[in-house]
């Protein structure tokens, strides 16, 4: 369960407290606030707070003061054109602050983006929850064979049983361990920040994580990407449907020039072109690597 009753209680006391404010607000991002979104099997993602929305992407842009006579069309369109020629400061007008509950390896991928403010739960002050990722036994796969970094053929029958027996025998030895190690049972137990070497990388921890939004898109361009880990790619996913209800004229423009989007190198438009010409192109006449020409093609065959 990714929160307690008493957390429960504690967002809705949070959401029955409201103050005035002329600051810009989202009625889409109200209903958002302090709910707990859960993901995977104990992690959720909640906003906590925002700044900022379409319109202040535009104001920022024409750096006025006033909505003047623009019309919602305009802004949609120049968010468009912003998008479209990779500009970033407008989008950085806009911030938002997320409390996230997510597996260690999965936070150890997620720091890679350092262009956000984060501050995690401290292993040192406090004691970790005997909360750990288990995959559900459809996410178990093997290795690939073609991609050093991926998965492959998902694990059934006795293999797949035998890891899940592994991954939940082996987090629950190791947080057996650590409890013991902390506990003073009559002695002065070991430093917590000592004792938290020896848990698993699936154990989970928290944080506060606070980007702007020009950064947040770049995240959720990696991450959102069904190329991506699946584990870590379900917290973008929730992400992504605080987004749309954010900025919904961002979040569009980012879904077709980025997530929906494809970026060509030199040979690859070339190759096109020549295609399109009526010339049968072959990775051998492309001048382009193996590896790049199975890009090339994925891109030109993939349905989404």
């Amino acid at each position: 369960m990714p929160i307690s009753p008493e957390q429960a209680q504690e967002i809705e006391d949070l959401r029955a407290t409201t103050t005035p404010t002329l600051r810009a607000t989202v009625p889409g991002m109200e209903a958002h606030l302090y709910k707990a979104i859960p993901v995977l099997d104990h992690g959720f993602v909640r906003v906590i707070d925002y700044m900022g929305d379409d319109a202040a992407i535009c104001q920022a842009a024409r750096v006025s003061y006033g909505k003047g006579t623009k019309s919602v069309q305009n802004d949609e369109g120049l968010i468009r054109y912003l998008m479209r020629h990779w500009h970033s400061t407008p989008f950085e007008m806009c911030e938002i602050k997320l409390h996230v509950k997510l597996p260690v390896f999965v936070a150890r991928q997620w720091i890679r983006h350092r262009t956000a403010n984060v501050n995690e739960y401290s292993a040192r002050y406090s004691i970790l929850d005997r909360e750990f990722y288990i995959p559900a036994p459809d996410d178990l796969a093997a290795q690939s064979v073609v991609n050093n970094q991926g998965r492959g053929e998902a694990l059934s029958g006795e293999e797949a049983q035998r890891v899940l027996r592994y991954l939940q025998d082996d987090a629950t030895r190791a947080y057996d361990h650590y409890e013991e190690m902390i506990s003073d049972d009559g002695q002065q137990g070991l430093a917590r920040e000592l004792a938290r070497m020896n848990l698993p990388a699936n154990i989970y921890t928290q944080w506060y994580w606070k980007v702007d939004l020009h950064n947040l898109f770049h995240f959720l361009r990696l991450r959102a990407d069904k190329h991506a880990q699946y584990e870590i790619r379900v917290y973008a996913d929730a992400i992504c449907d605080v987004v749309k209800d954010w900025v919904p004229a961002a979040y569009g423009a980012f879904e077709d020039y980025r997530l929906g989007g494809a970026q060509l190198s030199g040979k690859a438009l070339d190759c096109l072109r020549r295609m399109l010409a009526g010339e049968t192109v072959t990775q051998e006449t492309s001048g382009m690597s193996k590896g790049e020409w199975r890009e090339f093609q994925g891109v030109l065959n993939d349905p989404a």
